[in-house]
């Protein structure tokens, strides 16, 4: 009889040898990245929706790399990189700003962008440089050690295959607007934001206008302007999330908490704003171009930066044809935003950002009012001039108390500790700007003065205040669709050695982009062919911008920008 033949090795066998060869280490490399990805979207999405997102994303990441480099083990540390280095960012940026990263941060980025954040945060280069140091040769190791070749084709189809399963999910269950306040789901907030600003730019463009219109706007004379009596040097004060907060309920105010509201005729009259609790620049945007916002969409938050060099309309400009010289004051960095260059495209000659003031940390409004005093007294002669003063004291977080040596008799009225303090900083700022107008008087004896002030927009903690039974989601609905209640502050109009001239423009309650048209009224200066067509349209609509008839008023009159040249590129 002969032997029993050899059965050989079983299957599982094989699959231990297989495993021994290759070596521990070399399916680590590949199975650690997915791993710690699992752990990252547990810890950060919050719902099923957010972590299929996440899942999709991670596909497109990983089969992106193998499509370029066919090594699973690279393409999986590649992808893990750019999800953390994504979640740093975002909570970088929601620290800053209250909002996370989307993809839109990715469309704008810009020089200006990067030298602003190493600016404020001078580590964040030898931090770059470093991990740049440590990250190359890991990825050389990674190359060496994956065992593993993947064909380009699979990965490419596969890739395409998360991409549709992305886009069909992002357009079937749209991320709303104000999740981007929320400080989670930061690989699924981005790529679904992707998805959308990609369609929004497909169809609309970066900023919305009428389609065409007959009409035409004559570009305005530079020796056009012939304004009737003496010019007043005009004063616009961004008061930094300032409204009346007796708008809600139960709050208690020191007395005479509403003087600081009310104009030089004594009653008080209300600003829309177009942004609630952080983003100042929308307003920016809206009294310095004379624009709305919410023109831009999904890419308003980056209004300022896209209208750099672009929107070539605007307070400082109409100004500077009547003979004014235009001055800034901002207590920022110029490259926050695009500040800087924004503020130049729209008329301003001089633009002093914080380093330029020498201010340390945030400075109180005093310390800006002071340069401005300081810089009006070089002023020639017979020039008036434009001075836009930017305050920033009144700015989150009001958990901790502000410069504690200044208003030293303040007595907190028994609220919780947040609003008193925030009530204490609005305190200083009416105190601070009364000192500002008495140095006004007392410096200038002669010279007349037309000073506008208005909220730039609510606090943060406001809609919570104003709308106590509404949970988080709720509110951002009501965001989402303008609720005047949640944008409402104030603008207040003042005089010194001079009387605001009376006019229909000074409305009771007016939206953001129309406070160049008011200023311009109340001084006394003609207005120019595209201004006079905003008067018509503000009278039409009675204060309302973008909110009348749906926003055609405003794309007509974006069009007709456009068709003058005052708007390029958009």
């Amino acid at each position: 009889m002969a032997s029993a033949p050899n059965p050989g090795p079983s299957a599982t066998t094989a699959v231990l040898a297989s495993v021994a060869a290759l070596g521990i280490w070399r399916l680590l490399a590949v199975a650690v990245p997915h791993l710690a990805a699992l752990a990252l979207m547990y810890e950060t999405e919050t719902d099923f929706g957010s972590r299929l997102a996440f899942a999709l994303a991670w596909g497109i990441l990983n089969f992106f790399w193998i499509t370029l480099l066919r090594r699973p083990a690279l393409s999986g540390a590649l992808s893990l990189t750019m999800v953390v280095v994504l979640v740093l960012l975002s909570r970088l940026k929601h620290d800053v700003v209250q909002m996370t990263v989307n993809f839109i941060d990715l469309m704008m980025i810009d020089r200006d962008t990067v030298a602003f954040l190493f600016t404020i945060f001078p580590s964040l280069r030898w931090s770059v440089i470093l991990a740049g140091l440590v990250t190359l040769p890991l990825m050389y190791a990674l190359w060496w050690l994956d065992p593993f070749r993947i064909r380009r084709l699979p990965a490419l189809a596969s890739m395409l295959a998360c991409v549709a399963g992305l886009v069909g999910y992002s357009l079937y269950h749209p991320d709303e607007a104000w999740r981007g306040y929320y400080d989670d789901g930061y690989l699924s907030k981005f790529f679904r934001s992707g998805v959308t600003a990609v369609s929004d730019f497909a169809q609309y463009g970066l900023m919305e206008s009428a389609a065409s219109t007959n009409e035409r706007l004559n570009m305005p004379l530079v020796d056009a302007c012939h304004p009737a009596g003496r010019r007043p040097n005009i004063i616009m004060i961004h008061d930094e999330s300032s409204f009346d907060i007796r708008a809600a309920q139960g709050i208690k105010v020191p007395p005479g908490y509403g003087n600081h509201f009310k104009s030089w005729d004594g009653r008080q009259r209300t600003f829309l704003a177009e942004s609630n609790g952080g983003p100042s620049w929308f307003t920016e945007y809206n009294v310095l171009a004379g624009l709305s916002s919410r023109s831009f969409g999904r890419f308003a938050y980056f209004v300022t930066r896209i209208a750099s060099n672009r929107v070539e309309r605007g307070l400082p400009l109409a100004l500077r044809r009547c003979g004014y010289d235009t001055l800034s004051l901002y207590p920022a960095h110029g490259g926050f935003m695009g500040a800087r260059s924004f503020q130049l495209t729209t008329g301003v000659e001089r633009f002093l950002d914080a380093k330029d003031l020498g201010a340390r940390d945030v400075e109180p409004d005093s310390f800006f009012y002071d340069k401005a005093l300081q810089l009006m007294g070089q002023q020639p002669p017979n020039k008036p001039l434009f001075t836009f003063i930017y305050l920033g004291a009144n700015h989150f977080p009001w958990e901790t108390r502000y410069r504690p040596d200044l208003l030293p008799n303040w007595r907190a009225p028994g609220n919780v500790p947040s609003i008193d303090e925030y009530l204490r900083r609005q305190a200083m700022s009416a105190e601070q700007y009364k000192a500002f107008v008495a140095g006004l008087k007392k410096n200038f004896p002669s010279e007349p003065f037309l000073i506008v002030r208005y909220g730039d927009h609510q606090p943060e903690f406001a809609p919570n205040l104003l709308e106590p039974g509404l949970d988080e989601g709720a509110i951002g609905k009501k965001l989402d669709a303008y609720d005047p209640r949640l944008y409402a502050t104030y603008y207040a109009i003042d005089a010194v050695n001079f009387e605001p001239v009376k006019t229909e423009a000074v409305m009771d309650t007016v939206d953001g982009p129309y406070l160049p048209l008011v200023i311009q009224e109340t001084a006394g200066i003609p207005l120019d062919p595209s201004f006079a067509e905003q008067k018509q349209i503000m009278l039409r609509c009675k204060g309302i911008f973008y909110g009348c008839k749906d926003g055609a008023e405003a794309r007509r009159l974006n069009r007709l920008l456009i068709n003058a040249g005052m708007i390029r590129g958009l």
